[in-house]
């Protein structure tokens, strides 16, 4: 019978430490081809989109597939979420459901996860480095929960537009990890960053990429429209470009789109993909000095890898609840 896991469940079991380490052998499994990865397929109903993500991780065994559903007349008319997320897990032997688990959980902690990946790869391993985080919501917070996970981080600053937001999160963050965490302008947490997060909503660059100084590491996680973009051409010329997918990045991610578009960079300055520098294939970081920018755009291998774990702590647990169908 297959396991119901609620929302409480999934966040009961699922450690970003263990998340980082799925992706480590997700990302390896895309590169060395054992990673079945379907283009997302999208039905619009008249009053919202479902997407449906689909992947398969033979080593792994994790066979997955998540929907996602936007419906923006839910909060008024149904009481509902505008997003809702729900992942199917099978076992890849016999194609029966063993689990469904709600994803939205799921999806902040393997978005975070990846940029944890993209850092433990990238950013330099000097001791006590300082983390700007841009933007203050959930996936902010999976930002730095993860960079915290790889990295010895010494404080943070978060900068937000609305600053009732950034100061809740830098209270809440600063408890959490044991570390200081500043409001601070976004001048400020540009020219002192050692690794920065992009995490907002925001179309239009949020700071000067030629001021950020050499040796950072970004991960850059907030915009995925080919219209919209976080960071401008500047600090994308000025950066050896990671990509968790190359496709993705020349098809929906504005951030690399706009520059090749304007002719400030060429499709071949994406320098690899995630996968490819996990793998070993291509080298990442050389110098000290480089700066290091991941693009990430999600991708359903992770949601297949995290699933896979979580119903695994689930089961050692005793979590959740069996449903017949």
């Amino acid at each position: 019978m297959p396991l119901l896991l609620n929302r409480n469940d999934v966040q009961t079991v699922l450690q970003m430490n263990e998340c980082i380490d799925a992706h480590e052998k997700a990302f390896t499994e895309m590169a060395n081809g054992t990673a079945v990865l379907p283009l997302r397929t999208n039905i619009s109903p008249p009053d919202g989109l479902s997407l449906y993500m689909p992947a398969y991780l033979q080593e792994m065994n994790a066979l997955a597939c998540k929907v996602v559903t936007v419906f923006k007349n839910n909060p008024a008319e149904h009481g509902l979420p505008v997003v809702i997320g729900t992942v199917l897990l099978q076992d890849a032997s016999t194609g029966q459901v063993t689990c469904i688990m709600d994803g939205g959980y799921l999806t902040a902690v393997r978005t975070g996860a990846v940029s944890g990946l993209a850092t433990r790869y990238l950013a330099r391993e000097d001791e006590g480095q300082v983390v700007s985080i841009y933007g203050a919501g959930v996936q902010a917070t999976m930002q730095l929960w993860a960079v915290c996970e790889v990295r010895n981080i010494s404080r943070a600053m978060v900068c937000d537009v609305v600053p009732e937001a950034a100061y809740s999160f830098a209270n809440e963050m600063s408890d959490r990890l044991g570390i200081p965490v500043e409001v601070q302008d976004q001048e400020d947490a540009l020219l002192e960053a050692d690794i920065i997060c992009a995490a907002t909503t925001s179309p239009e660059p949020i700071f000067d990429g030629s001021r950020v100084k050499e040796g950072t590491h970004i991960n850059g996680i907030g915009s995925h429209s080919p219209g919209a973009r976080e960071m401008d051409s500047e600090i994308v010329r000025r950066s050896l470009l990671i990509a968790d997918s190359r496709e993705a990045c020349l098809n929906e991610a504005g951030d690399i789109m706009i520059p090749i578009s304007d002719g400030v960079i060429g499709e071949d300055h994406i320098h690899a993909e995630l996968a490819e520098i996990v793998a070993g294939q291509k080298e990442g970081r050389t110098i000290p000095e480089q700066i290091t920018l991941f693009k990430s755009n999600g991708l359903a291998i992770q949601d297949a890898a995290t699933a896979k774990i979580v119903y695994e702590r689930a089961l050692e647990q005793g979590i959740g609840t069996e449903i017949d169908l």
